[in-house]
């Protein structure tokens, strides 16, 4: 076996006591929240719990349908995006594991069997001679975190297993947000698609009885053509209706992870109808930082700020002598029988510093960029405070003004509608021509289209505020 340098047990307890007092000073800054013009005190950086989470994140309930709440769902369980976060939080979490392993001592066995010949002229004696060597040792090391980098390295492990935590929440509460978004894109155009179709057989009744009005002579032609062609005119907007559902249809169902055998075969989402979903009776009229907290995109920031400050004390403590304690405890034998003797028995203990004298510039450099990098961290996380704040503001005015919207529009209809019975009775009588008619059936097909389309938005509007509250908000008592 290799020789060792050993260390006289007498110094033993001064160099323990010294090293106890070393490991307690870590390099590179504390990491301190940055200061932010809220509109209301910010809460210091917490880790959510699984129970606050779920309860934040099941904001699509509220809407009351069973189908939506089946498809986000599977869209939770089987969505590409979602599994791939899950994939890299266990990575982060492995690379825990070995941060906090790093920190501890690592503990070998060594076994060795060597047969050696020695030459004459290496002999004191100066004879040759032939032997074995037969050794079994347990080997520790240990690197004593002097200066703390251990310790860093570790924090900015823990920091980036947070960061890949709410990464994913924040893909999930994306991909939750775009289920629940094409779902009512879909079920608006499967009601604009039944409202075109009612419409079409309206028309064919219209001119069916102007077929009849003609052949009697009642009517003129145009007024045939005029009916054919607005017949017409209906059924050319069927088939691009159909195209618009058939492709949200795809569009939803990639969300939620089918299969391709699965997207190949007929789709069925349900029978709900877009009139019968359910909106949240209560929103909030400010800007709670207490509810803005919980948007996971925010918190991934945070992370990544408090990773990257702390390798800064990494790099900076990269660049200072590192201190290994070794020992080994064994047996040696030119025979394999001796071994486990008392007079094989062997030991030793190591102490090794080892650190940079003249690397020109590298160690210099490194801090430098994990300073940049760190300042890149603070930049994004300032950034993405202000386009959440600005998200809700946005979200809170698309949402009051799509309710004024469907107001107007829905009474836009209720006109219409009473304009439309009054042209067929005075066209009947005589007093209006078909044109008037048609024009009043034109403008109550675009109103009934528009307040399909408004219903949708409104839906739509609440669904970006929740994802904009980071997941959603509980009514006021």
């Amino acid at each position: 076996m290799r020789n060792r340098s050993l260390i006289r047990t007498g110094r033993l307890p001064a160099l323990a006591l010294a090293t106890v007092l070393l490991a307690g000073c870590a390099m590179g800054p504390d990491y301190r929240a940055p200061e932010l013009a809220l509109p209301d005190e910010w809460p210091e950086h917490v880790m959510l719990s699984a129970e606050a989470r779920q309860e934040w994140q099941s904001w699509w309930s509220r809407f009351e349908d069973p189908s939506l709440d089946r498809l986000v769902e599977r869209a939770v369980d089987d969505n590409l995006d979602i599994r791939l976060q899950l994939a890299r939080i266990e990575e982060a979490r492995a690379r825990l594991g070995l941060a906090r392993a790093e920190q501890l001592p690592s503990v070998g066995a060594q076994a060795e069997a060597s047969r050696e010949r020695t030459p004459g002229t290496a002999s004191p004696l100066g004879q040759s001679s032939t032997g074995n060597l037969f050794s079994l040792a347990g080997v520790l090391n240990y690197e004593l975190d002097l200066w703390g980098r251990l310790d860093r390295e570790r924090e900015a492990s823990e920091a980036l297993l947070e960061q890949s935590e709410f990464a994913r929440d924040a893909v999930r509460l994306n991909v939750i947000a775009d289920v629940v978004a094409t779902y009512f894109d879909l079920r608006n155009a499967e009601r604009q698609l039944r409202i075109t179709e009612e419409t079409v057989a309206s028309r064919e009744e219209t001119y069916r009885i102007e077929q009849i009005r003609f052949d009697s002579g009642e009517t003129g032609e145009l007024a045939l053509r005029q009916a054919q062609s607005e017949l017409e005119t209906t059924r050319a907007q069927l088939p691009g209706q159909k195209q618009r559902v058939r492709m949200l249809e795809g569009a939803l169902a990639i969300l939620v992870g089918m299969s391709p055998a699965e997207l190949m075969d007929e789709l069925d989402f349900g029978d709900t109808q877009l009139a019968d979903i359910v909106l949240p009776d209560s929103v909030p009229a400010v800007l709670p930082s207490s509810l803005l907290q919980r948007r996971p995109d925010i918190r991934s920031a945070e992370a990544g700020l408090i990773a990257a400050n702390a390798s800064i004390g990494v790099a900076e403590a990269s660049r200072l002598p590192t201190l290994n304690l070794g020992g080994f405890l064994g047996t040696a034998a030119g025979d394999s029988s001796d071994l486990f003797t008392t007079a094989a028995q062997t030991w030793g203990l190591s102490a090794t510093v080892m650190g940079p004298l003249f690397d020109f510039g590298r160690s210099r450099s490194r801090v430098e960029t994990a300073e940049a990098l760190a300042a890149q961290a603070e930049v994004q996380y300032r950034a993405t405070v202000n386009q959440a704040f600005n998200e809700v503001r946005n979200a809170l005015v698309i949402f009051e003004t799509s309710g004024e919207r469907i107001e107007a529009t829905r009474a836009q209809v209720e006109a219409l509608a009473r304009t439309l019975e009054l042209a067929e009775v005075r066209y009947r009588e005589g007093f209006v021509g078909f044109i008037e008619l048609l024009d009043a059936q034109r403008a109550l097909l675009s109103a009934e289209l528009a307040l399909s389309e408004a219903m949708r938005d409104r839906l739509t509007a609440t669904a970006t505020l929740f994802k904009a509250l980071g997941g959603g908000w509980e009514a006021e008592a």
